[in-house]
Formats: C-alpha cells, structure tokens, sequence
C-alpha cells in the first residue's frame, strides 16, 4: 500500500485509534507528533489536517469513555426502580462500556493531570464517582446496602475492581461472549458482599 492509498483512506476515527494507541504504549507525555505519524504511516502534515494537536486527540480518546460512561447514566436502567437495582445495573453497564471501549477507557484511566485536557478529564471522572456514590448512599439508606459498609470505600472497592479489568481484559482472546460473562461475575461478586443479607 503506498503513502498516497492511506493518506487517502485515513479518517480521523482510525487516526484516533493509532493515537490512543501509541498514548497506552509510550504514555502521553512520552509521545511526539513525529511518533504518531510514524505509527500512523502518513505525514504530521497530514495529522494537522485532522487535529490541532496532540493535546485535541487526547481530549477526543477521553471524551469518547467518558461519554460512554455518562451514557450508561443517562440509561432508563440508571434512571428507574429502586436504588440498588439501579446501582446494579450501573456497576454491569459501565463494565460492558469498559470491555467495549478498552483502549479509550484504559487511556482515561491512566491520565494524570499535567495537561488541561487532563485535568478535566481526571474532573468528569470524579462526577461521574461522585453520582455512583449517591446512588450507594440512596441504597444504603433504603436498607438495601449493608450498613457496616462505608459508602465512599465501597464506592472506590467497587470502581477498583471494575477498573482493573482495563490491565488483563483483551478482547481477541476472551472473546464477544466473554463481555456479558465478566460483566455479570462482576455484579454477583460485588452485590452479593453489598446487598443486605
């Protein structure tokens, strides 16, 4: 395939990709626009076509998990019943998102905040915690959540366990059908030890 055929083909979704890539592999700051273009196989020329900057895909990678994440919230499941049933299904849709967007996800999990894009990034995660937490402190006070649980511990145990699968998950040797496996492993653990017995 020669230059000219993949300057051509590019898009900025697969630009993107490469990017979060190259971000995972040497770690945002490690990586240089002439990094990008090398993996990329096209010209920085070609990247400014696309994006202002390194800084705009990062800020694109993470908007994209955090906006899947913010979705699940926004999902009628989030929205109605009961607060533990609906703490459930957060915990098991924002397991699925993970799976599904990994490489974005693990990008975001591993921002820093030297960076505005960043630091606005490590914001929206704490937003997003922060709703999960009201969600536990509304189960808690139904009597649905055990009591001898500290909300804000359970909250970060809870994210902890969901968040580590970004280190061993990978989706070419687990497989579609490994999504809703790990998903729901992930609510029986978590909710047998959290709802009241």
């Amino acid at each position: 395939m020669t230059g000219t055929t993949k300057r051509d083909t590019y898009t900025p979704e697969s630009l993107l990709a490469v990017a979060v890539g190259v971000f995972i592999e040497r770690g945002y700051d490690g990586t240089s626009m002439e990094h990008l273009s090398k993996a990329a196989g096209i010209s920085k020329s070609s990247i400014y076509h696309h994006v202002r900057s390194k800084e705009e895909l990062l800020r694109r990678a993470i908007s994209r998990a955090l906006d899947g994440l913010f979705g699940v919230l926004d999902e009628d499941g989030a929205k109605e019943g009961k607060a533990v049933d609906r703490l459930e299904y957060v915990t098991r849709r924002t397991t699925e998102v993970l799976m599904a967007e990994l490489p974005y996800v693990t990008l975001l999990l591993r921002v820093r905040g030297n960076t505005d894009t960043e630091r606005w990034a490590m914001e929206r995660r704490r937003e997003f915690d922060h709703r999960v937490a009201d969600l536990l402190k509304q189960a808690a006070a139904d009597g649905d959540i055990r009591a001898d649980v500290e909300v804000r511990l359970a909250t970060r145990l809870l994210f902890g366990m969901i968040n580590s699968i970004a280190e061993w998950y990978r989706p070419q040797a687990h497989g579609a059908a490994a999504n809703g496996e790990v998903a729901e492993s992930v609510v029986r653990m978590a909710f047998a030890g959290l709802r009241t017995p």
